[in-house]
């Protein structure tokens, strides 16, 4: 019989005290989470015979739960299985044959943390959880981002920065890979923060932070990867939720349904949202440099941004047979995002006014996404499987802008538009093949091919104040294809010594393949290149402290808004253009991270170090056509080096309240190249400090009421040029669950004791200073709604087949802009 908390002797496997086994007798099984029912990983198992009460044998689980005991002879046993965070359990009065194969099934473990009556409290240990290789916060415990996006949840996450525009960081790197259910999509390639947009928050299940990846994930993102798993369901018979929220800056409305049916399930969902109230106000003065003659440009823009989401899936899962499965889905995306702003510009030479210009434009970026998988996998025993994945990935972009120039009555005296369509689609196709070799190693092999092409079709026109449009012949017009095709393998070794000392190594090669050219320009000569990709993990808990060291290499290639040549001039004053000859970006990261249980409170402190060769950044210059304007683009810069902390905690007050507080600290260096007075390149170098930090709370009361707030602060970060401003973000929200839990209903405020919140920002360079202050009204207040149909019954979870996971292309979610926030064509300042 199975029990929880049961006492056992204190031997533990692997011990002087513990006895070799000798027999041909095998126990074997999975540990799961009572409640999640997901995988325990690495929790401790140890055999006791039963006569003498003494350990015989032990082991650890493996990543997916997984334990196998072997050579055990004939007799009778009790198993102990032990996690941090989870009651002892037990199974009593096994019996076991010579040359018995006994096959335990899935062994449920429960939470620690309980309630004297039938419900079960989860405190803040559970919101957040610190694996072996990464970090996991549990998104669907959070009401707070509840009718948001996923960029509400990110900013919940230790280790993550986001900014008020959705741009991503961890540990002030923006080089970063985002996954979904561990597959890419090219949604994500083009722009982190515009697909943080189309991910609804309620759809979130929980949130990894893999700050060391191993040698199977793609050697992309300097930073790490981040992996958003949307909830799912495994349990059989039919069910659909319904998910509502409406509120002054915008409104949500889902529809998520499930079937399954014995060997086979089907999911289908649909979201949509919608933003709107949302007016943007900032101002701008630069100061340029040509011929010793200063020109301040003063600018002041006035507008507001619209936009509409969707997201809808269709899933599909059966058993072949009971050791393989295949998997099918398609995932469509849309967003459809509208900037409207009146510029006004002034133009001062040697201190007297030159000109006054005022511009009304309308920026849309639109986007449409495909990604379809189909994938299989064969398990052969416990810890032994082969897979193939499969994935096609499409995304049409649009970012066009069309501009009315005013004179000083307010009369139109020409116009300006930028047709800017792009396509970024990719094949993949990987296979996997994973194998235990005794009891405490995991030997890992595979292979993957990636086929992606980008295209860029931009044309920039004008016309007067009647008439056709005609195109510009100064290069603002062209087409960019670009052809990258890269061939990878790798290897990973995991071996767990008898002390518990986890070592992880690894060694993957990628060869990338690149055909790249203008309409206009012909082949840009940027050459073939091979990387080879080392990383190293090991862990030990030692007196109650779990020590983690990690190393890695990383690759970031540039990502379809570096490489797009587009002219993009919305803004006359702050123009951006990419860079099609880029190349990629090396980076050596080293961590050690330090973890610890006192009592209820649970303490994570992580030190890392990165040095990053020909780091891709933002670089401005004075332009030499227009005056008064900068002009910012994209350029392999050199050296790029960061060295910082990273500590959270979280407290369990009581077993219905809980804390938590972080503090995130580094500092950066940066060398890289710029223009000088002169127009020569000279060498640039900014160093500086970034602190942030914040806290987290959440209570949950009787009769179906809970409540949670948050609030965090970040300072200003290093850029090469100057520094982007500090931000910060608060909430709070109530929910109450309705009597059969089949309903809630919620109240969320955020940055509500403030109408607006001020970014202010700074560049400079021998050529020009720039101060920019961009005011964003992001006070707002939704109610949300939830309400679930149907009946679902609980089954024994199933080994699905492994997805595609592209990790390899740099987006511009890590790219900070040079324009104010709201600036047509820009992001947040620099």
């Amino acid at each position: 019989m199975m029990g929880g908390g049961t006492a056992q002797p204190k031997a533990l496997p692997g011990t002087a005290g513990a006895e070799a086994p000798k027999g041909s007798g095998k126990i074997a099984g999975q540990v799961v989470d009572a409640t999640e029912a997901k995988p325990v990983e690495y929790a401790s198992i140890a055999l006791y015979d039963m006569a003498t009460n003494k350990a015989i044998d032990g082991t650890v689980a493996d990543e997916k739960g997984r334990f196998s005991l072997q050579k055990l002879p004939a007799g009778n046993y009790n198993l102990l299985i032990t996690f941090v965070g989870f009651e002892n359990t037990t199974i009593d009065n096994l019996t076991l044959t010579d040359g018995q194969n006994l096959e335990l099934g899935a062994i449920k473990l429960n939470s620690s943390v309980k309630q004297l009556d039938e419900v079960t409290v989860t405190g803040q240990a559970a919101l957040i959880e610190e694996k072996v290789d990464r970090l996991v916060f549990n998104a669907e415990k959070d009401i707070t981002s509840k009718g948001g996006d996923a960029a509400d949840v990110l900013r919940k996450v230790p280790l993550l920065t986001v900014d008020l525009d959705g741009n991503v960081s961890i540990r002030g790197s923006q080089n970063i890979r985002v996954l979904i259910n561990n597959k890419p999509s090219t949604i994500v390639a083009s722009s982190v923060a515009d697909a943080l947009k189309q991910i609804p928050a309620d759809q979130i299940k929980s949130v990894e932070v893999i700050t060391s990846p191993s040698a199977k994930y793609d050697a992309e993102g300097t930073g790490g990867i981040i992996n958003i798993i949307t909830k799912k369901n495994s349990l059989q018979g039919l069910n659909l939720n319904v998910d509502s929220g409406v509120g002054n800056r915008g409104s949500m409305l889902g529809l998520n349904g499930n079937y399954r049916k014995g060997k086979i399930g089907f999911n289908l969902g649909g979201m949509g949202r919608i933003s709107y109230n949302t007016p943007t106000l900032y101002s701008l003065e630069q100061t340029s440099f040509a011929n010793g003659i200063p020109t301040l440009s003063s600018q002041n823009g006035k507008g507001n941004t619209s936009g509409m989401f969707a997201n809808y899936s269709l899933g599909f899962d059966y058993d072949l047979t009971p050791n393989q499965s295949l998997t099918a889905g398609v995932r469509f995306g849309a967003r459809n995002m509208l900037n409207q702003q009146n510029l006004t510009s002034q133009l001062y030479s040697n201190g007297i006014l030159d000109a006054t210009s005022t511009r009304s434009v309308d920026v849309k970026n639109l986007s449409g996404t495909l990604d379809a998988n189909l994938d299989y996998l064969r398990t052969f025993k416990p810890g032994q499987e082969w897979s193939i994945s499969t994935l096609y990935s499409r995304n049409n972009l649009t970012n066009n802008f069309d501009a009315n120039l005013l004179g000083d009555a307010n009369e139109l005296t020409g116009r300006q538009k930028n047709l800017n369509k792009n396509l970024n689609q990719e094949i993949t196709i990987q296979t996997d093949y994973q194998t235990p070799i005794k009891r405490n190693q995991l030997f890992e092999i595979g292979a993957k091919g990636i086929i992606r092409q980008v295209n860029s079709d931009y044309r920039y026109l004008i016309a007067g104040p009647t008439g056709g449009f005609i195109t510009e012949n100064n290069g603002t017009s062209g087409e960019l294809l670009y052809h990258q095709n890269i061939a990878a393998a790798y290897s990973s070794y995991t071996y767990t010594t008898k002390n518990r000392y986890t070592l992880k190594g690894g060694l993957r090669y990628e060869h990338t393949f690149i055909d790249a050219s203008t309409r206009e320009g012909g082949n840009l000569g940027v050459g073939n290149y091979g990387v080879l990709v080392p990383s190293l993990n090991a862990s030990k808990t030692i007196s109650g402290t779990t020590v983690k060291l990690g190393y890695n290499r990383r690759i970031q290639r540039p990502g379809l808004q570096q490489l797009n040549p587009n002219f993009n001039a919305a803004n006359p004053q702050n123009i951006t253009i990419g860079n099609p000859s880029l190349s990629p970006e090396l980076t050596n990261n080293f961590e050690l991270g330090l973890s610890r249980t006192i009592k209820k409170t649970f303490i994570n402190a992580t030190f890392f170090g990165r040095s990053t060769n020909n780091a891709i950044t933002q670089v401005s210059q004075a332009s030499d056509t227009l005056v008064g304007a900068i002009v910012t683009t994209y350029q392999n810069i050199g050296k790029q080096h960061a060295y910082g902390t990273n500590i959270f905690a979280n407290i369990a007050v009581t077993s219905k309240i809980s804390i938590g507080m972080f503090l995130n600290s580094f500092y950066t260096s940066l060398t890289g190249q710029a223009m000088g007075l002169d127009g020569a390149s000279a060498t640039v170098t900014n160093t500086g400090f970034t602190v942030g930090g914040g806290s987290f709370a959440s209570a949950q009361f009787g009769n179906g009421w809970g409540a949670q707030a948050f609030g965090f602060m970040q300072g200003s970060q290093v850029q090469l040029q100057g520094r982007q401003g500090g931000f910060g973000f608060y909430s709070l929200g109530v929910k109450k669950d309705f009597a059969n839990k089949k309903g809630s209903l919620g109240l969320a405020a955020e940055n509500f004791l403030s109408n607006r919140f001020n970014i202010h920002s700074t560049l400079n360079s021998a050529q020009f200073s720039q101060v920019s202050n961009a005011y964003l009204y992001n006070r707002g207040v939704r109610m949300t709604f939830t309400y679930k149909i149907g009946k679902m019954t609980a089954s024994a979870p199933k080994k699905r087949a492994k997805s595609v996971s592209n990790d390899d292309v740099k987006s511009d979610g890590g790219a900070q802009t040079q324009q104010p926030a709201g600036t047509p064509g820009g992001g947040t300042p620099r």
